[in-house]
């Protein structure tokens, strides 16, 4: 059995539970641990830990928050996944609230997906476990930071979605000041599947950019990048470097991901994440400094604007980029890039200014020569903002 059953959005109706009988409780947290199960939100952070670490705080008293807000603009693979499949989704759900020992649940789905709000209020009437019907769906607003676990714990809680100082962290405080579980929806249907032994070790890829088909892919996390690119109909074009993670992640450039796995170990000895299965592949005629501009001024443009560091310094960032995408910069631009992308990680309530100076510092290194070319007033690509700003314009809009 798999999450998805192959193609980018396949037709799998369901009515009820799809997982019967199958391990649970302590068995199941072994299990996940055994499988290294890793979080599918971006993080990558163990779920065994993670439930464990929940259980031991929660004294019977903990809450199991589904994480579909799924606030990242090239991703697609958890509303489909709650379209497609939201009864595994309720199923992992409930697994997870037995091995935390959690009175309730909670799935927080981004509100601007509609037809995952749809088909998670509908498997949720079908349901007759008393947890389930216990559970209630929250509409998560719109952006980025929404789904940062703090801010969806905050909203939760006060009707505000801006990430909150931590600690205490939601495992330790969370909603109704309760030990909470916030775990993303492709993580819990996979400890589902896992419960139930059929699971076959593979993962979601949201696949877009120079491929002919985008979509939403499944396969096995130790692949090659061809074989997601053979499942997407191949390349359209040639492609000069591949973002890895989505807006959160890193540039790699052609050569490099071409030669990988992408599996975490495999990534992480690059320094680089799969984060939340984003493969977003640029163009060999598209403008790499383009790319990055529009990347950086939509992340300062989502800052939930209670921190310095983010406000002014996303904020500078961007401008200094986008001045740089259109020829027109200041003297000291690029070396002030170079100098801002090491100063802001760590300095905020949440991680936004981490993963956007980290997707900043990997587009230097990887564009480095485009960069250059720009102080310059000039752009090595025929184009100073080529057609593949189209895929980025589109999810920034």
């Amino acid at each position: 059995m798999s999450m998805l059953s192959g193609g980018p959005h396949p037709a799998l109706p369901q009515r009820g539970r799809e997982i019967d009988g199958g391990l649970r409780g302590d068995a199941l947290v072994r299990e996940l641990e055994r499988a290294n199960l890793l979080g599918r939100g971006g993080a990558g952070f163990p779920v065994a830990r993670k439930w464990r670490t929940v259980k031991a705080n929660g004294n019977g008293r903990a809450v199991v928050l589904a994480n579909g807000a799924e606030g990242e603009p090239l991703s697609r693979k958890d509303r489909t996944l709650m379209v497609e499949r939201p009864h595994l989704v309720i199923d992992g759900a409930l697994l997870a609230a037995d091995a935390v020992r959690a009175s309730d649940i909670i799935f927080y789905v981004g509100n601007e997906h509609r037809a995952a709000v749809s088909a998670m209020r509908r498997a949720l009437a079908e349901r007759h476990e008393r947890a389930a019907q216990r559970a209630r769906l929250v509409e998560a607003p719109a952006g980025y930071i929404s789904g940062e676990e703090s801010a969806a714990v905050h909203y939760i809680n006060a009707g505000d979605a801006r990430p909150t100082v931590t600690p205490p962290r939601p495992f330790e405080r969370g909603i109704d000041g309760r030990p909470t579980l916030v775990q993303n929806v492709e993580s819990l249907a996979a400890a589902a599947l896992h419960a139930s032994g059929a699971l076959n070790g593979t993962a979601l890829f949201t696949t877009s950019g120079a491929v002919r088909r985008s979509g939403v892919y499944e396969l096995p996390p130790d692949v090659a990048p061809e074989a997601v690119v053979d499942l997407a109909g191949g390349l359209a074009k040639d492609v000069q470097a591949v973002l890895i993670g989505g807006y959160f992640g890193s540039w790699a450039s052609a050569e490099e991901v071409w030669s990988l796995t992408l599996d975490s170990n495999s990534l992480r000895a690059r320094g680089l994440t799969l984060g939340c299965g984003v493969l977003y592949f640029l163009p060999a005629d598209s403008c790499g400094v383009d790319a990055t501009a529009r990347i950086m001024s939509y992340l300062a443009g989502q800052s939930a604007r209670q921190c310095g560091p983010c406000v002014f310094g996303l904020g500078a960032i961007a401008t200094a980029t986008r001045r740089l995408a259109e020829r027109a910069p200041q003297a000291e631009d690029l070396a002030r890039l170079a100098r801002w992308s090491g100063l802001l990680a760590g300095r905020g309530a949440c991680k936004h200014p981490d993963g956007a100076t980290g997707l900043l510092r990997s587009a230097l290194e990887v564009f480095a020569d485009d960069f250059v070319a720009h102080q310059q007033r000039r752009c090595i690509t025929r184009r100073a903002l080529p057609d593949h700003s189209r895929v980025l314009a589109e999810a920034v809009a």
